[in-house]
């Protein structure tokens, strides 16, 4: 039990009245947010459709050419495949859509397939749901950013070389404005993600008005397609392998679920909303486009992108509608980035929240942001940019399968809640840490909903994995595996902390130390070391100065002047034949350590140099760092530093 015999121990609670200075970080970032200004910093639909749906609509820019690219070897044959695939992926982004939409009402904490694995399939699920998406995240800022830059190089060849760089650069642009605060960079991007969107748009419009009537012709000048073998008949694997890269045009749907909180109230209602806007602006816009390339046949390409493709031949050429399309689908995919920076950070405080991440991770920055997450995630999708050269084509196998993994998991999950909901009792309710189950009527259609698009998503990640995994699959498929082993390793090592730290059977708090022993390291005999043996004689009359006598010389002057100064202390020379000076010390320490008596307290007192300038700094041996690195684990041993600080002379 608790000693309770004194009273209760006072608290006072105190206002700072500290103010962050602006600094040069200000400038980049914006002035430092108070916790009271976060219901501010919430965003509406209108943004919120910016921020969110940035990944998912430019897909458009990239998913009809990845199904090009398996099926243009079969010639012009493949040009008939194109649009039925596409209808085939708008059905399965309506299940997904519906599905999701379920989620955001049932969990308006956010949190999206994590949440909803952990809560109804347990922690390995939702492990492996975390994984897939974290992985997604990063996979996103690389491959749009690098799609981006991609559209940038089918208008400007030149820049071909550059690609990398100007995708890091992008990268890191990105990073700088998401740490500028949700509310900030939602504004930045909700006027280009509207600009692209309105110019798609009129470029599907006007594309299928002047098919319709007969004006628009085939791409002039197409760029030239070299097939690594000829397809003279398509397979049912062949397609398979079509709509499993077409499905790329689905990531990003599951963001919003994720994001639910950085809406405003009603934020599921808000959320929801958004949700459908998106699904609707996408579906429309991929079955166009898929269309169009069809009647024009576009080629695909590393060199010049199906968009460019497309554009120059509804507009007639190149443009100041062709160069506004280009910049406009360019920016909208460098900005699909900013989803990920978006929720990346979010989940990751999730998981750090529930001991899963490092917990650095749940902390928010000055502008009330997860702005380490932010770093992380820009640091690794540069990584992957440089590794992989920016190529969307090489990124793209290692993308969908986390996308469809989480789907999976979280559909699952959302049949399994419903499945509970209806065996609950009219008016009983059930509290779980992301939501709280009550009877509704209707479960068993929506279980089914949840259910077939379980099914549904889990064959398109099997069809996904066996016809991409040649082409890089396989690196996901052992990575994630990886990361949750990761993940339940840094949840071992918090648990057992925690355990250890725990009050919960502390028993009583123990008597105070009846004896104190102090240890003074000492090089030399100088107002350093005698202020430490200041402090040490306040805190005990039991102290032990020792010197590692390294050169006999030298040591002598020790002796002579600790006689003179050292106040009566007693003082230990340990002679260190072998010029050694940390390993004779730590012996000395661990046995008189060993020989404690019960109720004693050995205090290592280490005199500090502490210099004002980093070379002074750099010319000093940090005797104190050194021990504490070979003490810190030796229980009952407490190491203070006592700074002395170095005064710097000018001449």
């Amino acid at each position: 039990m608790i000693n309770n015999d004194s009273a209760k121990s006072p608290i006072i609670e105190r206002d700072t009245n500290h103010t962050p200075p602006r600094t040069f970080r200000s400038f980049f970032i914006g002035r430092p947010l108070s916790t009271a200004d976060a219901p501010h910093q919430t965003i509406g639909k209108a943004v919120g459709l910016a921020v969110f749906a940035s990944d998912a609509l430019s897909s458009t820019a990239y998913a009809t050419q990845e199904i090009l690219g398996v099926i243009a070897a079969a010639g012009t044959i493949a040009y008939g495949y194109l649009f039925p695939i596409s209808i085939a992926i708008i059905t399965l982004l309506a299940i997904v859509t519906i599905s999701y939409e379920q989620t955001i009402h049932a969990y308006p904490g956010g949190g999206g397939a994590y949440i909803v694995a952990r809560d109804n399939l347990g922690e390995l699920p939702a492990q492996t749901a975390g994984a897939a998406l974290l992985t997604d995240y990063i996979l996103t800022v690389s491959v749009s950013v690098s799609s981006g830059v991609a559209q940038i190089i089918s208008a400007y060849p030149d820049l071909f070389e550059y690609r990398v760089w100007i995708a890091v650069a992008a990268v890191f642009l990105i990073m700088l404005i998401n740490l500028r605060g949700v509310k900030e960079s939602g504004t930045a991007f909700a006027i280009p993600t509207y600009f692209f969107v309105v110019v798609m748009v009129f470029t599907v419009g006007y594309g299928l008005f002047r098919f319709f009537t007969g004006s628009l012709g085939m791409v002039i000048d197409p760029p030239h397609f070299e097939a690594h073998h000829v397809i003279s008949v398509i397979t049912p694997f062949i397609l398979l392998h079509a709509f499993a890269n077409g499905t790329t045009a689905l990531t990003g749907v599951e963001a919003i679920s994720n994001g639910i909180t950085a809406f405003k109230e009603p934020r599921s209602k808000n959320a929801g909303i958004t949700l459908i806007w998106m699904s609707l602006i996408l579906g429309s816009l991929f079955l166009g486009l898929s269309f169009l390339t069809g009647k024009v046949q576009a080629v695909f390409s590393e060199e010049e992108t199906v968009i460019s493709q497309l554009a120059r031949t509804i507009f007639d050429g190149r443009g100041v509608l062709y160069y506004m399309l280009i910049s406009g689908t360019t920016v909208i995919l460098i900005m699909a980035a900013n989803t990920a920076f978006a929720d990346f950070p979010r989940l990751g405080a999730l998981h750090a929240g529930d001991g899963f991440l490092p917990r650095q991770l749940t902390y928010r920055g000055s502008r009330l942001v997860y702005s380490r997450g932010i770093m992380t995630l820009a640091v690794i999708a540069s990584f992957l940019i440089i590794i992989f050269q920016a190529s969307v084509t090489r990124l793209i196998p290692l993308y969908a399968i986390g996308v469809f993994l989480s789907f999976t998991l979280s559909q699952a999950g959302m049949a399994r809640r419903w499945w509970k909901i209806g065996h609950l009792q009219a008016g009983e309710e059930i509290v779980e840490p992301g939501s709280v189950l009550k009877f509704e009527k209707g479960w068993q259609y929506r279980m089914v909903i949840n259910g077939f698009g379980a099914v549904c998503t889990a064959i398109v990640m099997v069809v996904f994995a066996v016809t991409k995994f040649k082409e890089g699959a396989w690196v996901v498929l052992i990575l994630t595996p990886i990361l949750v082993t990761i993940f339940f390793s840094i949840h071992h090592h918090y648990k057992n902390v925690a355990n250890n730290l725990s009050l919960d059977n502390f028993g009583a708090i123990p008597p105070h130390q009846t004896r104190h022993r102090i240890i003074i390291p000492i090089s030399g005999v100088h107002q350093g070391s005698l202020a430490a043996l200041r402090y040490a004689r306040m805190l005990s009359d039991d102290v032990t100065a020792v010197h590692v006598a390294i050169e006999p010389a030298e040591a002598e002057k020790v002796k002579k002047k600790w006689e003179l100064w050292g106040e009566g202390t007693r003082m230990v020379m340990l002679n260190s034949p072998y010029r050694l000076f940390l390993e004779p010390l730590l012996e000395y320490i661990t046995e008189i350590s060993e020989r404690r008596q019960p109720g004693e307290t050995l205090t290592i007192v280490v005199p500090e140099f502490i210099s004002n300038n980093l070379l002074g700094s750099a010319l000093h041996t940090n005797t104190a760092d050194l021990l504490r690195s070979q003490l810190k684990r030796q229980e009952g041993v407490v190491i203070i530093n006592v700074p002395y600080q170095l005064r710097e002379h000018t001449h």
